[in-house]
């Protein structure tokens, strides 16, 4: 039995791309896509975790598995948490987080991530990739971290500071992809800290482990997904994906 549960925290009160869970592609909404290809990871048992009724339908109708949560959650790891003690695992001793909006993720480095953090037994891990274009420093939708060390595939290092613009490019910077994995234990103390003054002020969660001296280690990704935040990425990621199949 695997020790790692996945769990892809969805909703549709996004204010960018209305109701971007159920958009369809190739006749499957992008919710079903993102839970299809974590089922391809093989890494353990993968569950949608939703307040929107409409999600938990649609998942459970294409024969996916799916927990009813309350509707507002401080934040995507509060939700996924909740989903943890309503699905009452208790021999999962990691917990990975897949965003609802990545269907492109690169299925070996969900499993690499997973194989890093598990081994060494660390709290928190995270997905980041290199970052190519110098103008993405500056995009504000795109969230950037700070290394320790500089990274490579098979080396983990600690985050040292996350942040979404910087005029200059600073050294050991990496694009953050918003995938992580928990300790169980580590979980359940991240749902029961405080939003800190910088969580709010940035709209970073990172800021609530950081403050709260929890290291979260950072793994590197070998390609950088188009995750969909915006009408744009979906006709992107739409071309992509019918051009695939």
């Amino acid at each position: 039995m695997s020790e790692t549960l996945i769990l892809i925290p969805s909703r549709l009160s996004a204010t960018r791309l209305k109701r971007k869970p159920l958009l369809k592609i190739n006749n499957l909404s992008l919710i079903n896509h993102v839970y299809q290809n974590a089922i391809k990871s093989k890494i353990g048992d993968v569950y949608v975790v939703t307040g929107d009724k409409k999600i938990y339908l649609d998942v459970k109708r294409n024969g996916g598995k799916c927990v009813l949560t309350k509707q507002k959650h401080r934040s995507g790891t509060d939700r996924i948490f909740e989903g943890l003690k309503i699905l009452k695992k208790n021999k999962i001793k990691y917990v990975l987080n897949i965003q609802g909006d990545e269907p492109l993720l690169n299925i070996s480095d969900i499993q690499n991530l997973n194989y890093q953090i598990v081994r060494k037994k660390q709290s928190i891990g995270t997905l980041v990739c290199k970052i190519e274009n110098k103008l993405d420093f500056q995009n504000k939708n795109i969230v950037k971290v700070i290394s320790e060390k500089k990274l490579n595939y098979n080396l983990s290092s600690r985050a040292l500071k996350f942040y979404r613009t910087n005029k200059k490019k600073i050294k050991n910077t990496y694009h953050h992809i918003g995938c992580y994995i928990y300790k169980v234990s580590i979980l359940k103390k991240i749902a029961s800290l405080k939003q800190t003054n910088n969580e709010k002020k940035l709209k970073l969660e990172q800021y609530r482990w950081i403050d709260n001296l929890i290291p979260i280690s950072l793994v590197l990704a070998k390609k950088k997904p188009i995750g969909v935040d915006t009408a744009k990425d979906f006709k992107l990621v739409k071309k992509i994906m019918e051009n695939k199949f």
